[in-house]
């Protein structure tokens, strides 16, 4: 089962704005009377390779469950877990520091093995909870 990423206005603003900020830059020096500094260059390259993180990962976050595991993408983030390897999902809290393939607050933490969390931001948390309550009943799930 596959699950999009839920957009909040936060995450939308900064990837937008950023990205137009930086395009515009770029837009603006090229057509400007004067050409490219060398020293420029380097700054161009890199505002246009985080315009395009930026959008890539507004654009291309995903998690989909399978029979066995938990799979998100977010971008260049990519990774799977093992659904009997979860234990416990803290619904409703940000996780703030940490591997975090999400694209809005008040998402999941997911907790795994016996260190490990991971923080997504499905469009229906619920939903998804209970696809994987669905795989493995031990999961025990803290609201915040």
């Amino acid at each position: 089962m596959k699950f999009r990423s839920r957009k909040d206005t936060l995450f939308q603003v900064i990837s937008f704005g950023i990205s137009g900020i930086f395009l515009g830059l770029i837009i603006f020096h090229l057509f400007c009377s004067q050409p490219f500094k060398d020293d420029l260059i380097g700054v161009f390259i890199l505002m246009l390779l985080t315009a395009c993180l930026l959008l890539w990962v507004y654009f291309d976050t995903k998690y989909e469950i399978t029979v066995t595991a938990l799979i998100y993408k977010s971008g260049p983030i990519r990774g799977q877990i093992e659904i009997e390897r979860i234990n416990e999902i803290v619904k409703g809290k940000t996780l703030w520091v940490g591997l975090k393939p999400a694209t809005a607050r008040n998402g999941l933490i997911i907790k795994y093995d016996k260190y490990n969390e991971v923080y997504i931001s499905p469009e229906n948390n619920d939903l998804l909870i209970n696809e994987l309550l669905k795989r493995n009943n031990r999961i025990k799930i803290k609201s915040h």
